[in-house]
């Protein structure tokens, strides 16, 4: 089953559990801080410049976007996280949705995990990465801004990513630039992977 990535739509944004999507296809599970260039990732991976919208200001996605790709799979884009301008109300709805999300078994086929190529990951990084662990399923941690690092500084950031997250072997780890495409192929060989289990 060739997946064409070209072929995106959107479907729905889910403010709620009940609207959460429950049609057994597989779904791919993005999940990023804020300003860490979620969208841009996934406007790379389906060759689309504004598809998932970039926001102008960090944290504005307060709900699960699905976008259907190739009428196969879905793309479940969670809101940012660990952006301090978000009202604590606003904080306490989104830890709701994601605790229902990620509690409801079956909804998460593969997690990925977006994260700054230039930093340590964060606490929010890490509790991020600890759910997904939790629910059992695979997951790909994405390092972006690979193009703004220097060459030498790529593998021992990386390693401080493996580590700070507590990183498996079996759980790859891509260097990507959502600006320059680096990565793209392999996180699409291994969305398609998982997804054809």
């Amino acid at each position: 089953m060739a997946i064409n990535f070209n072929k995106a739509e959107f479907v729905l944004s889910a403010v709620k559990q009940s609207t959460f999507v429950r049609d057994g296809k597989p779904q791919v599970t993005f999940a990023g801080r804020s300003n860490v260039g979620k969208s841009s990732v996934i406007n790379r991976l389906v060759n689309r410049k504004n598809f998932a919208r970039v926001g102008a200001t960090p944290g504005k996605t307060s709900q699960i976007n699905y976008f259907l790709i190739d009428k196969q799979i879905y793309f479940t884009d969670l809101p940012g996280y660990g952006y301090a301008k978000v009202s604590k109300d606003e904080r306490d709805r989104w830890g709701v949705l994601m605790e229902n999300y990620f509690q409801e078994s079956g909804l998460i086929t593969l997690g990925v995990l977006i994260v700054d190529a230039r930093h340590k990951p964060t606490a929010d990084d890490v509790t991020m990465c600890d759910w997904f662990k939790g629910t059992g399923c695979p997951l790909i941690v994405v390092a972006n801004k690979l193009d703004k690092l220097k060459k030498r500084e790529v593998e021992p950031n990386l390693q401080v990513i493996r580590d700070t997250l507590e990183l498996n072997d079996d759980i790859p780890l891509v260097p990507f630039s959502a600006e320059k495409g680096d990565g793209k192929a392999e996180v699409i060989s291994l969305i398609q992977q998982f997804c054809q289990k």
